[in-house]
């Protein structure tokens, strides 16, 4: 039996793993790191432990959100925050539209 769930665009696979990464933003929002959102968390994870995997299941995808380091994913917001701010530009992935 093939079991095998495949996802044609990054969106489609974005929004399967979104009750995962809106876990984890409440879950940053206990710990007061108020800034992540579900976007952020999902790009962070794609430029850091994503980028040379391939054919990733979709149970390592949820698993690696789940325990993705908060203080990572807060300083990762913040530098792109910082980014912003001083108007440099922003290495963004984001093919979710």
């Amino acid at each position: 039996m093939d079991d095998n769930i495949e996802f044609k665009t990054v969106k489609e696979l974005y929004n399967r793993v979104l009750p995962a990464l809106y876990s984890k933003v409440k879950e940053l929002r206990r710990m007061h790191l108020n800034y992540a959102t579900e976007k952020d968390i999902w790009n962070y994870l794609v430029e850091t432990s994503w980028k040379n995997k391939k054919n990733l299941e979709l149970h390592e995808l949820i698993s690696d959100i789940i325990h993705a380091d908060n203080y990572s994913i807060n300083d990762y917001v913040m530098q792109k925050l910082t980014k912003y701010k001083n108007n440099e530009p922003i290495s963004k992935i984001d093919n979710l539209n």
